[in-house]
């Protein structure tokens, strides 16, 4: 896919105004017990608690309301290991549009459930061996459909953004500084999105990604300075991060704005769901938990700074999230 163009602040305001009424405005929460460990103050995004149980509503909205379904008859076709796939599902019913997700076999069955209870039809590929995007691509063609990529998208990316807008405005109205972020990185959307806004908003706030152990490839593209791409593309807790390479547009936002990547290992991941579950009261998926994983395990200096996380989706196999629950190691 082709660069798509930045999106500018103006961009991000009037994504703002389009999910005004149908995104949740999540929370920024504090925990006594996140403090102590952070020697600073740590606010975290709760994104499960949004639409469809993470930020990717936000994107799929921007993009597909301004479709008209009278000239889209045929509806929009996405591709994603389940977070996106419910996302688009959902705005698509709310525009009264035909949706149909390209989804990995080995989607965890939650999302795949919930994608189809939206009123998505599925179609499944193996990750390890096939091109979600090629498979996506050739659908469009037949039907006449509309692509909804996961990151590369200028209203995509806008929507996202929005997430931005919201820590800042709730940081302000707390009289908290925000010196850092931190965000789970997959291609880059959300990361990219939530740069922009704070570009315009909170310039010196220094932002990082955060990514799972083995699929850093946005933390060594920031250290190369050039795309990379993950060594393979399944075999990670983190099933909603696996993106082989960062996007093109995310990448050319995030090179010039993020402070750098940080990486975290299965055992931090899942250290920080209970966190999440014991100290926060949040359900959080492993992918959604990447960056409170990087704060409790240390991963950068928080003493005496106002640091801000994002989780980013709560969309968890149960089984999965009993094996975390029930382990005393994690």
């Amino acid at each position: 896919m082709p660069i798509q163009p930045i999106p500018t602040f103006a961009d991000i305001v009037d994504a703002a105004k389009r999910l005004a009424g149908l995104a949740a405005r999540t929370p920024l929460l504090a925990s006594a017990r996140l403090d102590a460990i952070a020697e600073g103050r740590v606010f975290v995004k709760a994104e499960p608690l949004q639409r469809t149980g993470s930020f990717k509503f936000r994107g799929a909205w921007s993009r597909i309301s301004r479709l008209d379904p009278e000239t889209c008859p045929a509806g929009v076709v996405a591709y994603s290991s389940g977070n996106h796939a419910q996302g688009v599902a959902a705005a698509a019913r709310l525009r009264g549009l035909p949706a149909l997700i390209v989804m990995p076999s080995d989607t965890p069955s939650i999302k795949q459930e919930s994608t189809r209870r939206l009123g998505a039809e599925i179609v499944l590929y193996d990750r390890a061996t096939e091109s979600r995007e090629a498979i996506a691509e050739r659908i469009c063609r037949e039907r006449g459909a509309v692509l909804v990529p996961p990151f590369e998208d200028t209203h995509v990316i806008a929507g996202q953004g929005t997430l931005g807008l919201e820590i800042v405005e709730d940081m302000r109205a707390r009289g908290a500084p925000i010196d850092q972020v931190l965000v789970c990185c997959s291609g880059g959307g959300l990361t990219a999105g939530i740069a922009l806004a704070l570009e315009e908003l909170a310039p010196a706030a220094a932002i990082y990604s955060v990514e799972p152990e083995g699929f850093d490839d946005t933390r060594r593209s920031l250290a190369s300075g050039r795309r990379e791409r993950n060594a393979k593309t399944a075999g990670s807790l983190c099933d909603a991060l696996l993106t082989p390479e960062p996007g093109e547009t995310t990448f050319a936002i995030n090179q010039r704005r993020l402070a750098g990547g940080l990486v975290v290992s299965e055992a931090e991941v899942r250290a920080a769901m209970r966190f999440a579950f014991e100290h926060l009261k949040v359900v959080a998926e492993p992918g959604g938990a990447v960056a409170l994983a990087a704060v409790l395990a240390g991963k950068l200096p928080t003493k005496d700074l106002g640091t801000v996380v994002v989780v980013s989706g709560g969309n968890v196999d149960p089984a999965v999230f009993a094996s975390v629950l029930g382990d005393p190691a994690s």
